[in-house]
């Protein structure tokens, strides 16, 4: 995978991240689904080189952290901010 994969890569995963419907108490909401090497290949990425990121052992804990975003953030913080 050249670096221009790998930033095509992380720039498609960036674009996966989106707000879902507030919660109940009207925190934002991150919703990140990673996708599948198949989902990975169709929007012309590299397969090996994405499904070599899925397959590390960070990713998992990536995700979570991804999710818990709004856990980090101030409560005034604008939806766009915490996004």
């Amino acid at each position: 995978m050249t670096p221009d994969e790998l930033r095509a890569i992380m720039q498609w995963l960036r674009e996966q991240v989106h707000l879902a419907e507030p919660s109940a108490d009207g925190e934002p909401v991150v919703r990140f689904d990673p996708p599948s090497a198949d989902e990975a290949e169709a929007a012309g990425l590299n397969r090996a080189g994405y499904q070599q990121l899925r397959d590390a052992p960070w990713w998992d804990e990536m995700a979570d952290d991804i999710i818990e975003t709004p856990e980090m953030c101030d409560g005034d913080d604008p939806p766009e901010q915490v996004l």
